[in-house]
């Protein structure tokens, strides 16, 4: 069986990407038999909430939000019988800053199709957040502002069931992103905790609120990572208490449209 859409797509929207045309990643998609992509770029960051790296290019800018929107509808409608084209976004999920992000999915939810719900900042104990993605050095700096590798992590998957259980109003996404990001740098500062009870609790939350999960192949082609987001047991767990599992790419250039998805054909 094949996967015949790439639901984690990213657009030359995305300052920490490619300039791909969005058509190269539509024809790179339709070249390789799929009849759906989903573009989710990630959304603009709370306005009162500062990107913690280094060049503020975590996120689309909010000045490009609408030129976004236009032509994402417009190569919607040019595609049409071609395939299936969703526009929306990645939706960060920052702790305390629920009712900015509410207000977001309530004003722009009239203009997408499909949304993913990740995790990529951390508030650490001082207060200050962190992107927890964005390299080594960063991730060793949060390390020692955690205190330990393994407050990192149960932080991480503290703040993924945080938002799943979060009242982000009705248009909250449903699907999560990544589930096990944390593990981006793993062969740099390896952890050999499996933290079974918060990945249960995480799935068990998915479970009960119909939630899917995204299948995320980046992660196989990340030097210090070499592995699905989530793993291949979580997946199994996943596909075992009959979860929706959604394959995405997380393609920031258009060469990597469903790039692994041979991978992760027994989740199928």
């Amino acid at each position: 069986m094949t996967f015949l859409g790439d639901y984690h797509v990213h657009t030359p929207y995305c300052p920490h990407g490619s300039q791909d045309a969005w058509r190269a990643y539509i024809e790179k998609a339709i070249s390789k038999g799929l009849t759906e992509i989903s573009f989710t770029e990630h959304a603009p960051l709370p306005e009162s909430f500062s990107d913690p790296v280094p060049l503020k290019d975590s996120a689309m800018n909010w000045s490009d939000l609408d030129d976004y929107l236009k032509q994402g509808h417009q190569l919607k409608n040019e595609y049409k019988h071609a395939m299936k084209i969703n526009v929306g976004f990645e939706i960060d999920f920052i702790e305390d800053y629920e009712d900015q992000t509410r207000l977001f999915l309530d004003t722009y939810h009239p203009h997408i199709d499909d949304a993913i719900l990740s995790v990529h900042m951390l508030k650490a104990p001082n207060q200050n957040y962190y992107c927890l993605d964005y390299s080594t050095e960063n991730f060793k700096s949060m390390i020692n502002s955690f205190g330990s590798i393994d407050q990192v992590y149960q932080a991480y998957y503290k703040t993924v069931l945080q938002s799943i259980e979060a009242d982000l109003g009705t248009h909250k996404p449903t699907r999560i992103g990544h589930m096990t990001l944390v593990r981006k740098f793993q062969e740099k500062f390896p952890n050999q905790k499996i933290y079974i009870d918060l990945i249960e609790s995480i799935l068990n939350q998915i479970k009960r609120h119909d939630y899917q999960l995204d299948v995320n192949t980046a992660g196989l082609y990340k030097p210090d990572c070499l592995e699905l987001y989530p793993s291949r047991s979580i997946l199994q767990k996943a596909k075992e208490m009959d979860i929706t599992l959604t394959p995405g790419s997380d393609a920031h250039e258009s060469k990597n449209i469903a790039r692994g998805f041979e991978h992760i054909m027994t989740f199928s």
